[in-house]
């Protein structure tokens, strides 16, 4: 019988599905020395935010097969570790998406209508009407950062409120858009134009302080901000002083870069922002919720059956795995070339998948596109498991098609969205990219490379290498794809160096160049 550890304070309903099959033990306070002490002898762990799963925890946990997190987050675990190791990382991510949508609700009210500071008054003996007058929700704009459940659940209930949204999402294409009822806007015109805006994004390298001060001072001096999202995607220091400033109006924060949150803190004490100790998913329902997503999911895992909630690598069969794993490989990055290919998010994408490989096994495939194609925007954690989850959640339509007839080569995968097309094959066990539009190369897509369709005259491809000479950039291989002569041509070079946005704007500003487009497949 498998032995389950359960902390932090798990409800009673997940407890007692696990303990039809399993023997359970509930420690909902526990120590990181005495975890470590006690994680050998279980081979499940359930934890919610407070209990940290290190590397450490992991290195001593010698039968652990699965750690469950009930809540949607798991920057508490190192999930990294965890995937090294062969241990299941799962979440609950529609467990409290109700909660913290509301949640996000009731903070923007809050904040519109100063209800606890006015709260605040009364208990202390006060009454001043004139101090704490609001503003109307109705015929404002809400600005969205981010439309994926919870952001999409705020926007609906917003239009119920008569307010106009507009949302930021870098992968939602604008058929999704329009069936939420919400405009697609850039980043800098959303924070120009918003009244209210609301944080639904991980937090990321990309998206760590991705509003701060500069933002700020585009926004109106009117909004409100609110985070209810992760703490560190606004900056907390330049928040303070755009409030005290009365840069921006007020603002609504339930998530910390630090939490518990730092008593020196800059937004303590401030008139103008409401506070709340992480309570986006505090109600009954989302923990009853997220106890039993979880508890379901260990259950599936530790019984051998697939796990819809996995947040790393789901269990294959070892012959499978080893038979699919280059090809998983090489499709993940396809995926990442033709999302910088295109020009604007992808609605629709179609993977073709040629030859044996084509058996059984295209749906995989298709999944590892999927996860090339949204890493590179989502958080770290997009995987074979959850990426037709987020694929879907943000409206990107997935069609397959396969044939075991080869063509030039015993087994191909293409990609194709918004005119764009790549086909990878594998050398042995070596990935290689062999078509970009139906130009011929062979590109190895393991470091970072420069796309750059030109007309095909003399010249251009020096004139590029010189570019990137004068930038310090070593070329360590270059492809030219097949053509007519005097036509359009296809340089992809393999660079060794990263390439700033400068540089790509240089090579561009060619006569002979007709874009230039760079994929990093290491972030």
């Amino acid at each position: 019988m498998y032995n389950i550890l359960a902390v932090d304070g798990i409800a009673a309903e997940g407890i007692e599905i696990l303990k039809k099959d399993f023997s359970v033990e509930v420690r909902d306070k526990i120590s990181a020395e005495e975890l470590i002490n006690i994680i050998p002898k279980f081979d499940a762990l359930i934890v919610r935010s407070a209990s940290k799963v290190t590397a450490e925890v992991l290195d001593a946990a010698k039968n652990l097969k699965i750690i469950g997190r009930a809540g949607v987050g798991v920057d508490n675990i190192d999930v990294k570790a965890a995937t090294e190791r062969g241990i299941i990382v799962i979440n609950s991510p529609d467990g409290n998406t109700i909660a913290a949508t509301e949640h996000t609700f009731a903070m923007m009210l809050a904040v519109s209508r100063n209800i606890p500071q006015a709260n605040k008054t009364i208990h202390e003996g006060g009454w001043d009407r004139k101090k704490f007058v609001g503003v109307e929700l109705r015929n404002k704009i809400l600005g969205v950062i981010g439309l994926g459940r919870i952001g999409a659940g705020v926007a609906k209930r917003a239009q119920a409120f008569e307010m106009s949204v507009i949302a930021y999402d870098p992968f939602v294409s604008e058929e999704r858009a329009e069936s939420l009822g919400v405009k697609l806007v850039e980043l800098e015109e959303l924070f120009k134009t918003a009244d209210f805006i609301t944080v639904h994004m991980p937090l990321t390298k990309k998206t760590e302080n991705m509003i701060a001060l500069d933002q700020m001072k585009l926004m109106k001096p009117t909004v409100r901000l609110i985070n209810c999202a992760r703490g560190g995607i606004i900056n907390e220091a330049d928040l303070a002083t755009a409030l005290q400033e009365k840069i921006i109006a007020g603002a609504a924060i339930d998530v910390f870069t630090t939490e518990p949150i730092d008593k020196n803190s800059p937004l303590i004490n401030l008139p103008n922002i409401i506070l709340t100790p992480h309570l986006g998913a505090s109600t009954i329902e989302a923990q009853i919720g997220v106890s039993v997503d979880v508890a379901n999911g260990i259950v599936d895992a530790l019984s051998n059956k697939p796990v819809s909630t996995a947040v790393n690598m789901p269990h294959i069969p070892a012959h499978i795995l080893r038979k699919l794993t280059p090809y998983l490989d090489l499709a993940e990055r396809l995926g990442r070339t033709i999302t910088a290919l295109s020009k604007s998010p992808i609605a629709n994408l179609q993977v073709k998948v040629n030859g044996a490989i084509a058996d059984g096994n295209s749906s995989l495939i298709s999944t590892a596109v999927l996860t090339g194609v949204l890493s590179a925007a989502l958080d770290a954690h997009v995987n074979l498991v959850n990426a037709n989850i987020l694929a879907q959640d943000r409206g990107i339509n997935l069609s397959e098609i396969t044939s075991k007839v080869a063509g030039d080569f015993s087994n191909t995968v293409t990609v194709s969205a918004n005119g764009n097309s790549v086909t990878g094959t594998l050398f042995g066990n070596e990935g290689r990219i062999v078509l970009i539009n139906n130009f011929r190369v062979d590109v190895d897509p393991h470091s970072r490379i420069l796309i750059c369709p030109h007309i095909n005259r003399p010249g251009v491809i020096g004139e590029v290498g010189t570019i990137l000479a004068d930038y310090g950039i070593n070329i360590s291989s270059m492809q030219v794809g097949k053509t007519d002569v005097g036509g359009k041509n296809l340089m992809v070079l393999t660079v060794d160096n990263p390439i700033s946005r400068a540089v790509i704007d240089k090579v561009r500003s060619s006569e002979a160049i007709f874009d230039a487009t760079l994929v990093a497949f290491e972030d």
